[in-house]
């Protein structure tokens, strides 16, 4: 076992690597323009009230523009939007040129062909070393049921990966 304060970053990273996680893009609207970004670290937080959370870099640019609109929505990706993720994590790019998307109940950008959409008010933020926890609530969800047989977008050990077969217990 490693003492924690002989922990490089990489070396950090490299471990938390191995635990599997799906690829989101937070996004929300500003001035009447979408914005978002991909996110590999989102969870669920609770059922009663229904909460999720994201981390944030505290240097990412988009952010802080939806930040103070107060809602935004989580879009979990399919196996077949990888280029979608590779698009959303790039800086100085107009993300949204080759995306289709509609607008949500609230006003919050979701990206056509998502697995599924929550539209969430922001709850909570905690700061958290370089990154900023952001807690939400949902007031909305939708499921497709067109998009039952599809596979999400994984990302494990620093590479994209797709679920290849359902194993029960």
């Amino acid at each position: 076992m490693m003492d924690m304060s002989s922990i490089d970053a990489r070396t950090f990273r490299d471990a938390l690597g191995h635990y599997a996680s799906g690829i989101t893009i937070i996004s929300g609207m500003v001035e009447g323009e979408p914005v978002g970004f991909t996110c590999q670290s989102f969870y669920s937080v609770s059922t009663e009230p229904p909460l999720v959370s994201f981390s944030v870099m505290k240097s990412s640019t988009s952010w802080p523009k939806i930040r103070p609109v107060r809602n935004f929505a989580v879009n979990l990706l399919s196996w077949d939007q990888l280029e979608i993720s590779n698009t959303f994590a790039k800086a100085a790019v107009d993300r949204w040129a080759k995306v289709g998307w509609t607008e949500s109940a609230h006003g919050n950008p979701l990206i056509e062909g998502a697995l599924f959409w929550l539209d969430c008010e922001t709850y909570a933020e905690h700061e958290a070393g370089d990154h900023t926890i952001v807690i939400g609530r949902v007031r909305y969800l939708c499921r497709p049921a067109d998009r039952n047989d599809l596979s999400p977008l994984i990302f494990y050990k620093g590479s994209y990966r797709q679920l290849s077969e359902t194993r029960g217990l």
